[in-house]
Parts: structure tokens; sequence; C-alpha cells
């Protein structure tokens, strides 16, 4: 008897630390909300996010999120003041964070790993997918392929046994060699790396119009 294969839709943003391009002169939230939820997908994985926009954005698109914090976080409430007010002056000076934002799905284990602290602080962080039975992860790597290769060993580790594995996000390289993954596309440096995972078409390229300096990826995985 045929059974038809489960799909999982992911998609990768960076999201430019909540600014356009060319410079729009005031805070986007909403418009960055407006265009996540205008798209289909299971998973978002989001790099250079305002740190208090992961739960706003989950709040308003009926998702749950995790989140890590990358660099530039002290003294957060002063560094938000401004960048709610005058983002396009404080730039990546309002802080980052990496996020992963799940909707039809129960998150139940999350896990993170610093890849570098010097000049800016790099993480992996992945999530387990209660229904789906697969690890998802997000990275945002500072260009080196020993960040690239250190993140997919990490996340292999989590992924034990042999469950299915996506890694995917802003690699700053393009087709880094990741043993262990085979490439399922990407636009740039954006892209996804799957373990036990079919790709059935090929990534497709958002319009996202000024919103950020990157291009919106999404992809279609099978299992």
């Amino acid at each position: 008897m045929y059974v038809a294969p489960v799909l999982l839709r992911l998609l990768t943003w960076n999201l430019f630390h909540g600014r356009a391009l060319p410079p729009a002169g005031r805070h986007l939230l909403g418009d960055f909300a407006n265009a996540l939820a205008r798209w289909e997908w299971d998973v978002a994985l989001l790099q250079e996010v305002p740190p208090w926009w992961p739960a706003e954005l989950a709040a308003r698109l009926g998702a749950d999120h995790r989140l890590v914090f990358t660099s530039r976080n002290a003294l957060l409430p002063v560094r938000r003041a401004i960048a709610v007010r005058r983002p396009d002056l404080i730039k990546s000076h309002g802080g980052g964070a990496n996020a992963i934002l799940v909707r039809g799905d129960t998150i139940t284990e999350h896990r993170w790993r610093r890849l570098r602290i010097w000049p800016e602080r790099r993480w992996v962080h992945a999530v387990w997918l209660h229904d789906a039975g697969v690890w998802v992860a997000n990275t945002h790597c500072g260009g080196p392929i020993r960040e690239a290769r250190r993140a997919a060993e990490t996340t292999l580790r989590w992924a034990a046994a042999g469950a299915p594995l996506v890694l995917g996000g802003d690699f700053n390289i393009r087709e880094p060699a990741l043993a262990g993954f085979t490439y399922a596309g990407g636009e740039g440096v954006d892209e996804f790396y799957v373990r036990g995972l079919s790709v059935p078409s090929r990534p497709e390229t958002l319009d996202r119009g000024r919103l950020s300096d990157h291009a919106p990826v999404a992809v279609t995985l099978a299992y």
C-alpha cells in the first residue's frame, strides 16, 4: 500500500537586525511579522533578530519559539529603546539573537552550542519536533569553514541514533562540505543541509520587498 511522504516546510531568513534596505527610518517588527505570515512554513530559522522580537513574532504568528542571544546585548533595555526609535542609527548595536519558530508541532527539547566568542559570538541551536520526529538546527556562522563544520558535528551528536536532521541558516560561505549531510539547496550563503530526509523540489527564494539585506529561502523536505 502506498504511503504518502510527510512534508516539512522550512524557511531561513537573516533579518538584518530588523532593518530594511534602503533604510526605512522606522521600527519594522510589524512589517517582518506580516511578511512571515504571508508565507507557508512549519519551521522558520531566523538570524540577526532583535532579541525582544522572537516572543512577539511567535505570538503574532501562532508559533512556539526558542532563541539564543548572540552579540551586543549588554545594557539591552537601553539598546532596545534606541533601536525601536532609530533602528538605522544603532544598526547591529541594538543587540542580536538567533531564533527558531515552530508552527503545528511541539518542541520538546532545545540544545545550543557556542561556536566562537571573538570578534562576535556565534551559535548553533536546535529543537526536537515531537510530532515530526525531526531535529531542526539553526546557525549563523562567521565565515571560516571550521565553524560550519563544528555546527554540523555538534548537531549530528545531538541527533543520535540516526534521527532525521536539518541544519539551516546563514553560513557566510557557499556550500561548505559538511560530513554526514547532503546539501539541500539555498540562495547565496543562506542554505539547508539534511540527513535522513529527501528534497522533492528545489528551494524557493521569497519576495521580501525592501526588508533585510538577505532574501528568505524556503524548502520542502520529505520523510
